[in-house]
């Protein structure tokens, strides 16, 4: 269900390395239970913008608010455990672990780390382990990769680490998911799978997506609406045929503005 209160809103937000201005004003609002894409070439802005948001590093100026709440002073931990989780361009899956171990690792304070609890409570630990894992069953089933629970992390093709990623963020309870470049290392054809679950999970579970991407097919096909950053600045924002259409983002695409 749409709703007309943004869950994520950046209001002038500046972020300074020495003299470089790499976020200059960006001000943008993301709605919840929806895909929003956020495009530039390289060098925009795009993935500083996303480390403000989920406070790998702090703005200079401006605010950042997550559900109503200013969260410019939280750690990336912190940001984290609010629902507001990020994957990166590289994946990070664990590669000698399998896919439901990957995703049983990432709830934070599980009993069976307490080695006290280990020895005196163990009913409430194996418990506590059915729990996750049939929720991790449930998220691999959700995003196609249940068939491939006992598989290697390592083993997985682009496109399956990719969906192991989202599950990851599932996993940890994410709200919103702020995307990196989910096309990347992908072919065409995991690419069209991988957006079919994005949206999926979209409308059918009530995450909210900000995705960073270069690969125009995907965006232009999940992302409503787009935001298009250039030189530290938010160029132009509005549907993927208003973007398309807009003249200076084609001169930033074609015509070599900041690559």
């Amino acid at each position: 269900m749409k709703t007309s209160e943004p869950i994520l809103s950046l209001r002038n937000v500046r972020k300074y390395f020495g003299g470089v201005k790499a976020v200059d004003g960006v001000s943008f609002d993301v709605y919840p239970n929806r895909i929003t894409g956020l495009i530039g070439a390289n060098g925009a802005g795009k993935t500083t913008t996303f480390n403000l948001i989920t406070g790998f590093y702090k703005p200079d100026e401006g605010d950042i608010l997550y559900k109503g709440e200013r969260i410019n002073g939280l750690s990336l931990h912190q940001t984290f455990h609010k629902g507001l989780c990020r994957t990166f361009q590289i994946s990070r899956e664990l590669k000698l672990m399998t896919v439901l171990e990957n995703l049983m690792l990432v709830p934070p304070d599980q009993s069976g780390e307490n080695l006290l609890k280990t020895w005196f409570m163990p009913g409430v630990v194996r418990r506590e382990e059915i729990k996750n894992r049939d929720k991790a069953l449930s998220i691999l089933e959700s995003v196609g990769l249940l068939h491939l629970k006992d598989e290697f992390a390592g083993n997985l093709s682009g496109g399956q680490k990719r969906l192991l990623e989202l599950g990851r963020t599932m996993m940890a309870g994410a709200e919103m998911i702020l995307f990196d470049e989910p096309g990347a290392g992908v072919n065409p054809t995991e690419r069209k799978t991988l957006a079919a679950r994005i949206r999926s999970l979209v409308d059918n579970q009530n995450i909210t997506v900000l995705l960073i991407g270069h690969e125009m097919e995907l965006v232009m096909d999940i992302c409503n609406p787009i935001i298009v950053m250039d030189w530290g600045k938010k160029l132009a924002e509005g549907t993927p045929d208003e973007v398309a259409n807009n003249p200076e983002v084609l001169e930033v695409y074609l015509g070599g503005s900041k690559k």
